[in-house]
């Protein structure tokens, strides 16, 4: 094996090149009790898989379930891997490759969303071009002063990207996201 192509620490190596990586969407069932968010993370940062987004809720309150929804990448094979050492761990009661599922059911993706918390801090024209273009995103003004807006946007994460994007010369100061919330259509529960 030539020096420059050495795998690394990284799981990302153990598939063949021909097959492509790529963003899935695991929905992950777990008894809400302390530390098991850790163990989790835990898989991934041990293994050396990315997550590239994460979100976790209680849902489930008189069963004390909570749901976590990890975006991560990888080939098909280190998918799988992911999600049979994801079931494994024993408070997790169930993992489902909403991506996986999607495409099961003829969808692209799951239905997959995001909160945003946007502050731009602008005065004169520049103020009324960010109220403009927020409005056209439909973004919902939660605080404002003379000198700022704080605005909340709800969507796919790149329309929130390109939200982001457009406030930067408008004078972006601070974002705050949640990460991915994701669900299948249909009438199907996890």
């Amino acid at each position: 094996m030539n020096a420059h192509l050495q795998p690394t620490g990284s799981a990302y190596f153990i598939s063949p090149e021909t097959e492509l990586a790529e963003n899935h969407t695991l929905s992950v069932l777990v008894d809400n009790e302390p530390g098991v968010l850790a163990r989790v993370i835990g898989l991934f940062s041990g293994r050396g898989y990315n997550i590239e987004s994460l979100t976790v809720s209680e849902t489930e309150h008189e069963a004390h379930l909570s749901r976590i929804t990890i975006v991560t990448r990888g080939t098909p094979l280190v998918l799988e891997q992911i999600k049979a050492q994801l079931e494994r761990i024993i408070p997790v009661h169930r993992v489902l490759d909403l991506t996986v599922r999607a495409r099961q059911l003829g969808q692209e993706r799951p239905i997959e969303r995001e909160v945003a918390l946007v502050k731009v801090v602008s005065t004169g024209e520049m103020r009324a071009e960010t109220l403009r273009l927020a409005d056209a995103f439909h973004a919902k003004v939660v605080d404002a002063t003379v000198d700022h807006f704080i605005f909340e946007l709800t969507g796919k994460s790149s329309k929130i990207d390109q939200f982001v994007s457009i406030m930067k010369p408008l004078g972006l100061n601070e974002v705050c996201r949640t990460g991915i919330a994701a669900m299948n259509r249909g009438a199907q529960g996890m």
